[in-house]
């Protein structure tokens, strides 16, 4: 088949009917890196394939945003009758819902009546304007129990005035990567997350930083995505208690608010030993080091190898005291 697709432009090509293939060849041409891909995403509309009832376990995980229905996932689901365990990793974007439980239930757990492990993570990004309803993260967890499914966690997070986010997944959560979270963690320990991206248009709090050193402790790569200054209302308790972060190795900080680069160099609110590389704002960075000769920013600087701008400069000696390793 490959030999066939890859001789030539089929620009009218919109379905393809597969028989008598074995379970190598779908876990090779419906992957990310099949030489395929951009003509089963863009192209084809209709793909019949001959049931797969041999397959008991499958596993995808896709880091790029999808379109749920524009893909073959779906008619691929619904062909594992005998499928019994189930890992899905997926980001889906341009839908106009968000994947529940009900939606997962009739598009792909009721093809599956011997499925008895269902590993996920599903997040939808979908369009606010013209929706009605303020949508909760309780309301996307009633759609699961509804359906029988108790060990399930949602996050709801509005990352625009047009856009949101909605995060579905099984508890434990046990993939290394989570993305696109807001001021708004739910009580879980991620034991096997490294890397994490934090996105919103409400501020983030100190109190926010000490939430995520706690749900996150094997956390090493972390990317803030927050223009918004600051929110300092803190208790008395928490007016001294440092956020401790003791594998994190890179921190990205270029689309962060400089409050935020202030919370993480400062030592006395912020613990970083292994922070190796950073990503900033060259203006910011040289604002919060106080011209690179403040004490309180010092440790934090002293281990980073990797500092990554924009704009490259010639730097002053005060610099390279305050970044020995550079």
């Amino acid at each position: 088949m490959e030999c066939i697709l890859l001789a030539s432009d089929y620009p009218n090509l919109t379905k393809i009917k597969l028989f008598n293939f074995k379970k190598e060849f779908v876990l090779h041409y419906f992957a990310n890196e099949s030489p395929l891909r951009h003509i089963f995403q863009q192209q084809i509309t209709d793909l019949v394939l001959d049931n797969l009832p041999n397959m008991k376990c499958f596993s995808l995980k896709c880091d790029t945003q999808i379109s749920l229905h524009d893909t073959n996932f779906l008619p691929l689901f619904r062909r594992m009758s005998n499928l019994e365990k189930l890992t899905l990793y997926l980001r889906i974007k341009n839908r106009d819902r968000f994947v529940d439980g009900i939606l997962l239930q009739n598009e792909i757990l009721v093809y599956m009546p011997q499925l008895h492990s269902f590993t996920f993570y599903i997040c939808t990004c979908i369009n606010t304007v013209g929706l009605l309803h303020h949508l909760s993260s309780e309301d996307v967890q009633r759609t699961f129990t509804n359906i029988g499914q108790q060990h399930v966690a949602s996050i709801i997070n509005y990352i625009s005035s047009e856009k949101m986010t909605c995060s579905v997944f099984s508890i434990p959560f046990t993939f290394d990567c989570l993305e696109n979270i807001g001021h708004m963690i739910p009580n879980i320990i991620f034991n096997y997350v490294t890397y994490l991206v934090v996105k919103d248009m409400i501020p983030f709090n100190r109190e926010f930083f000490i939430q995520v050193a706690r749900a996150f402790p094997l956390l090493k790569t972390f990317r803030i995505l927050n223009m918004e200054s600051q929110s300092c209302q803190l208790t008395n308790s928490q007016l001294y208690e440092i956020a401790e972060y003791p594998h994190l190795t890179y921190l990205d900080m270029l689309c962060g608010h400089i409050d935020y680069l202030e919370q993480f160099l400062n030592e006395t609110k912020t613990y970083v030993p292994c922070l190796t590389k950073l990503k900033v704002v060259y203006n910011n960075l040289r604002f919060v080091t106080n011209n690179f000769t403040r004490e309180e920013t010092r440790r934090n600087c002293a281990k980073i190898k990797r500092l990554l701008m924009l704009i490259p400069l010639v730097h002053t000696k005060e610099f390279y005291l305050h970044f020995p390793l550079l």
